[in-house]
């Protein structure tokens, strides 16, 4: 059986931010390796009945504030539940980590990501400007430029809509999913789960 993970998720999803580094250890602790897909989350909530945070009702808005409080408190990580820059469009940072990955490899993109999520989430940064991915990427011990550039690219593009299509085929409808072995596992909170598959390899 494999110790491979598929990981779908938005850089700008809170519970990715919140999963990431956690999921980055559990990898290395029990030799798994992760294939990091970033994919447009706006596609698949058209495909699958999601709503955007700002067309959800309020209640679902005020307790998803409580449960990020709750999280952030929980795993001792520092999170804006209400940071400067959101909503925010993703597609500028996933079209970086795509070319990442496609460059440096998952290590690095991964890296990255990681970056990116605390951007948004603890720094105040908008993930949406060219300026502020490059210094992320140079801080991640990449060419911004050169990154950029590689990131506007046809291919690119044809990689990240296809990370999009597999998740939309493959029933994704949130992020952060994880797939091992064929079984999903939609979100951070299920990584217990994932850490006992993990434990029976």
């Amino acid at each position: 059986m494999s110790k491979t993970i598929q990981y779908f998720f938005a850089p700008q999803s809170p519970y990715a931010y919140l999963g990431h580094q956690r999921l980055l250890r559990l990898a290395v602790q029990y030799g798994a390796m992760i294939e990091p897909k970033p994919f447009d989350l706006g596609q698949v909530f058209a495909q699958s009945g999601g709503l955007p945070l700002a067309k959800r009702a309020p209640q679902r808005q005020a307790y998803r504030l409580q449960e990020l409080r709750r999280w952030s408190d929980h795993l001792g990580l520092p999170l804006n539940l209400q940071p400067k820059f959101m909503p925010v469009d993703q597609t500028a940072a996933s079209l970086l980590l795509v070319a990442a990955r496609e460059l440096a490899g998952a290590d690095q993109a991964l890296e990255l990501a990681g970056a990116i999520m605390r951007a948004v989430w603890v720094e105040e940064q908008d993930i949406a400007d060219m300026g502020t991915l490059r210094s992320l990427a140079e801080d991640c011990g990449f060419d911004g430029a050169a990154l950029l550039v590689a990131a506007a690219t046809t291919d690119t593009q044809h990689i990240y809509q296809a990370f999009t299509q597999e998740a939309i085929q493959g029933g994704v409808f949130g992020a952060p999913w994880y797939v091992i072995d064929g079984q999903p596992f939609w979100g951070q909170d299920r990584l217990d789960f994932i850490e006992r598959l993990l434990q029976a390899r």
